[in-house]
C-alpha cells in the first residue's frame, strides 16, 4: 500500500538523491516519526507528521543531503515522543544524532527579545548550533510553523511572528537564503502589523496591473536594445518589491508609499562576469542613471555571498526601475545563499567534516577562518582538524548565557560567574556573594557555557571582590570594575591613617582648632592640595608629614635641617604616588605633568619628561620625532607608575584596500578588544588605498600590540602602525 505523503516527499529530492541505501533510510526515518507521532496532532487538525515532511521537503529545495533530510524528519521525536538520542544513534549513526540533538536544544529556548539583544540571540544560536545544518534545519521548522500560523491564537501568533522577525529572518539573511528570508518577513508581518500589512499589500494590488504593464514594457525595450548589441544568452525577469521590504521604508525611513520610488526591479541573468558589465553599459547609455544608487557586488560580494551589479535608472515614461545583473551562478546564490554551494553532490564521498569544510570555504561572514590557513604549515591538516579550528576560535570564541528573565549576554570564552555580574552592574559584582547556575549553585570560579542561565547573589555588607578576583575573572570589563574598587578601598585606607596620623600628632601639640578647606588652601594650595581629604591622602601617603600641619597650624616653621634631610630622602627614592597622567617624577610628589599630544604616550612606552616654560613637564615617548629637537638640559627621567587605572589616547593609522566594509570590519576588531574608539576618519588615498586613522583609549603597550596583531589579521588590510603627528 503507498504512502501518498511519503511519495511527496520522495518527489522533493529525487532529482539528486537515488542512491537506495540513502532513500531506504529516509524511508525508515519517515515511517519512526509517523509511528512515534501518531495520535498527535497539530493546532491546525492536520496529523503531527505532516510537520516534520513540510520541512524535509523545504530542505529538499535547498538540495539537502540525505543526513540532513533525516534529521528533519526526526528532529521532533526525542522532545515529543518517547524516541531517545540513544535510540536516533543507534539506528541513524552518531552524524544524525548530533543534528537531533542540536535542533532539539534550540527548540527548548525561550527568547525574551528586545532590540538590544536581537543580535546576541543570533550568535547565541550559531554558537549553539556548532553544525550550520542545525541552523538551515530550524529556519525551516520556523518557516512551516508561520505559514500554518493561522490556526494559532492571537497571542501565540504575534510571539511567533515578532520572533520570526528578530532571529529568524535576520539569520536566513545572514546565510544568503533570500527567498525563504522574504517568506518569513512578509508572513511575520502579517501577524506582528496587521494594518500595515494590509495597507502595503492593497496600495500595491491598486495600480498592479498598470505597474506590471510598465515592467514588461520596459523589458521589451531592454531585449530591443540587447539584440540591436548582439548581446545573447540572456533572461530578464520583473518584479514588485515583497511587502515587508516596503514596509521598512515606509516606516524606518518614514517614506509615504508614494515616495518609493523603486518598488519595481528588473532581473538581468546572463552567462559570463563580462557580460554583466557589457549589459550594464547598455543600460546606463539608454536609461538616465540615478546618482549614488549604483553598487558592484560581484568585485566586492556581501558577507553572506550575495554577487550582483544594483542601479536604479528612470524609463522613459518617468518610472524608476532597480536593475540587478548577475550570471545564472549568482542568481542561484541569491536565492539558496550558503546552501547553493553547500548542495548535496551523490558523486561525492560526503561526511559531516567535508560539508562544513564547503560551507566554510565559501561563507564569506565566516571569512575569519580562512586567515587561519594563511600559512602553509596550517594548511595540511585534514577537513577535521579545520574544522575543529572553526569551531573553537570562530563559533567558540564567545559564549551567550541568560540572565533570569531570558535576556542574553555575550561574555568571552571561559568567563565566570564574577563576569557576569559586573556585565549586569558595578554594584551587583562589588556585592556579590555567590552564584547559581542553572538552579545549582556553583562556585566563582565556574566556567559558564553558552545557553547557562546564571543568577548573582548579593548581599549588601559584603565586603567586596578581593585580589584573588583579578585572578579569576575572563573580561578586561570586570577586572577593570575590580581594580577600580580595590584602588579606592586603598585609597579610602590611606585617608584614615592620614587623619589618624595627624589627629595623634594635634593630640600630642595640642592642637585644638579645626583644620577645614580654607586652611589647606592657604599652606598647601602650591602641593596641588586644596581640601582636608587630600591633605589627609598625601600625609598617608608619606608625602607631607602631620607635624608640618601641625607646625603650620601653631604658625611655627618646621626645622629647616630636619626639612632637607626628609627633602633628601625622599629625592633618593622612587615615589610610587603618580598624578592623574600615572607618570612618576623622582624627586617631584605633586609635579605639573602633560602626556605630549604629538606622541600620545602610553604605559610601556619609554618615555622622558621636557621642562616646559608654560605648560610644566610635557611626557614623551623616547621614539617621539619631536624629541630630537629638544634642549637635553630640559629633559628629565620619568617613569610610569607601578598602579595605573586609567586609559590613555593614542593613534592608529591603517592602510587597506578601498573595499566598502573595511572600515566596519576594523570597528568590530576594535570592539572586539573592548576598546573605546575616540576618534575615527576614514579616507581614499593614492594608489586605490583607504587610509584608516584611529584615536583609541588603551590601557597599555602590550594592549595595543595585541589590537594591531589582529588588525593586521584582515585580508584587506595593508599596513599598521603608531600614528604620529
Amino acid at each position: 500500500m503507498t504512502d501518498p505523503l511519503f511519495e511527496s516527499l520522495v518527489e522533493s529530492f529525487q532529482s539528486y538523491i537515488h542512491n537506495p541505501k540513502d532513500i531506504e533510510l529516509i524511508k525508515k526515518a519517515y515511517f519512526l516519526s509517523k509511528e512515534s507521532h501518531e495520535g498527535q496532532m497539530r493546532k491546525s487538525g492536520d496529523p503531527y507528521i505532516t510537520h516534520p515532511v513540510a520541512v524535509a521537503k523545504i530542505l529538499a529545495e535547498l538540495t539537502a543531503g540525505p543526513a540532513t533530510i533525516i534529521a528533519a524528519l526526526l528532529h521532533d521525536t526525542v522532545e515529543d515522543t518517547s524516541v531517545t538520542l540513544k535510540d536516533v544513534e543507534k539506528d541513524y549513526g552518531p552524524e544524525i544524532a548530533a543534528l537531533v540533538d542540536g535542533v532539539t536544544k534550540i527548540g527548548k529556548l525561550s527568547f525574551n527579545i528586545v532590540a538590544s539583544q536581537a543580535e546576541n540571540h543570533q550568535k547565541m544560536l550559531l554558537a549553539m548550533a556548532k553544525d550550520i545544518r542545525v541552523i538551515l534545519i530550524k529556519i525551516a521548522d520556523r518557516l512551516h510553523n508561520v505559514r500554518t500560523l493561522n490556526s494559532m491564537s492571537p497571542e501565540k501568533q504575534y510571539k511567533i511572528a515578532s520572533e520570526t522577525l528578530d532571529i529568524y529572518a535576520p539569520l536566513a539573511h545572514r546565510l544568503g537564503i533570500f527567498r525563504i528570508k522574504a517568506e518569513l518577513e512578509d508572513r511575520s508581518l502579517r501577524y506582528t502589523d496587521p494594518p500595515m500589512y494590509y495597507r502595503v499589500s492593497n496600495m500595491i494590488q491598486t495600480k498592479k496591473t498598470e505597474r506590471e504593464a510598465s515592467i514588461e514594457h520596459v523589458i521589451e525595450h531592454i531585449k530591443e536594445l540587447f539584440v540591436h548589441s548582439k548581446l545573447k544568452d540572456y533572461e530578464i525577469k520583473g518584479r514588485i518589491k515583497n511587502i515587508f521590504s516596503i514596509y521598512k521604508k515606509m516606516v524606518r525611513d518614514n517614506r509615504a508609499f508614494e515616495d518609493i520610488y523603486d518598488l519595481l526591479a528588473v532581473r538581468i541573468i546572463v552567462d559570463k562576469v563580462e557580460t554583466c558589465y557589457q549589459a550594464l553599459g547598455i543600460i546606463h547609455a539608454n536609461f538616465t542613471p540615478i546618482p549614488r544608487r549604483f553598487k558592484d557586488y560581484i568585485a566586492v560580494p556581501k558577507p553572506n555571498m550575495y554577487q550582483s551589479l544594483h542601479t536604479t535608472v528612470l524609463s522613459e515614461d518617468g518610472t524608476l526601475f532597480e536593475v540587478q545583473i548577475r550570471t545564472e551562478e549568482m542568481d542561484h546564490v541569491a536565492e539558496f545563499g550558503v546552501a547553493a554551494h553547500w548542495a548535496y553532490k551523490e558523486n561525492k564521498t560526503y561526511s559531516r567534516e567535508r560539508e562544513q569544510f564547503e560551507i566554510a570555504q565559501k561563507l564569506k561572514w565566516y571569512g575569519e577562518l580562512m586567515k587561519m590557513t594563511e600559512d602553509s604549515d596550517e594548511t595540511e591538516g585534514s577537513a577535521e582538524e579545520f574544522v575543529g579550528t572553526v569551531k573553537g576560535d570562530i563559533l567558540d570564541a564567545n559564549v551567550y548565557v541568560f540572565t533570569p528573565k531570558g535576556a542574553v549576554i555575550e561574555l568571552p570564552k571561559g568567563a565566570t560567574p564574577i563576569d557576569f555580574a559586573y556585565r549586569i552592574h558595578t554594584d551587583i559584582g562589588n556585592k556579590m556573594v555567590g552564584a547559581i547556575v542553572n538552579n545549582r549553585i556553583v562556585t566563582l570560579d565556574y566556567e559558564l557555557n553558552t545557553g547557562d542561565i546564571v543568577s548573582v547573589r548579593t548581599n549588601k555588607n559584603s565586603y567586596g571582590p578581593s585580589e584573588d578576583w583579578l585572578k579569576i575573572a575572563k573580561s578586561s570589563h570586570a577586572k577593570h570594575k575590580i581594580k577600580g574598587f580595590l584602588n579606592k578601598l586603598n585609597r579610602d585606607n590611606l585617608i584614615q591613617l592620614g587623619k589618624e596620623q595627624l589627629d595623634r600628632e594635634m593630640h600630642a601639640q595640642k592642637v585644638t582648632q579645626t583644620l577645614d578647606d580654607a586652611f589647606v588652601k592657604k599652606f598647601f594650595e602650591k602641593n596641588m592640595i586644596s581640601d582636608v581629604e587630600s591633605l589627609h591622602l598625601e600625609i598617608g601617603k608619606g608625602i607631607i608629614s602631620a607635624k608640618t600641619v601641625v607646625s603650620k597650624a601653631l604658625g611655627k616653621e618646621v626645622d629647616k635641617e630636619e626639612f632637607l634631610q626628609r627633602q633628601m630622602e625622599k629625592a633618593a627614592r622612587q615615589l610610587t604616588t603618580h598624578s592623574e597622567t600615572g607618570v612618576v617624577i623622582e624627586g617631584l610628589s605633586s609635579p605639573q605633568i602633560k602626556l605630549a599630544n604629538c606622541c600620545l604616550p602610553i604605559p610601556g612606552d619609554q618615555i622622558i619628561g621636557f621642562v616646559s616654560k608654560t605648560s610644566g613637564i610635557v611626557i614623551h615617548s623616547t621614539f617621539c620625532p619631536n624629541c630630537n629637537q629638544f634642549d637635553e638640559n630640559r629633559l628629565i627621567e620619568a617613569f610610569w607608575s607601578s598602579e595605573i587605572t586609567r586609559k590613555y589616547p593614542t593613534r592608529i593609522k591603517i592602510i587597506g584596500t578601498t573595499k566598502p566594509t573595511l572600515l566596519t570590519e576594523v570597528v568590530t576588531a576594535v570592539n572586539a578588544h573592548s576598546i573605546s574608539i575616540a576618534e575615527v576618519n576614514a579616507t581614499n588615498g593614492s594608489n586605490m588605498e583607504m587610509v584608516i586613522k584611529l584615536k583609541v583609549l588603551i590601557n597599555d603597550q602590550n594592549t595595543l600590540q595585541s589590537l594591531m596583531v589582529n588588525l593586521r589579521k584582515i585580508s584587506d588590510i595593508f599596513q599598521v602602525e603608531r600614528d604620529f603627528k
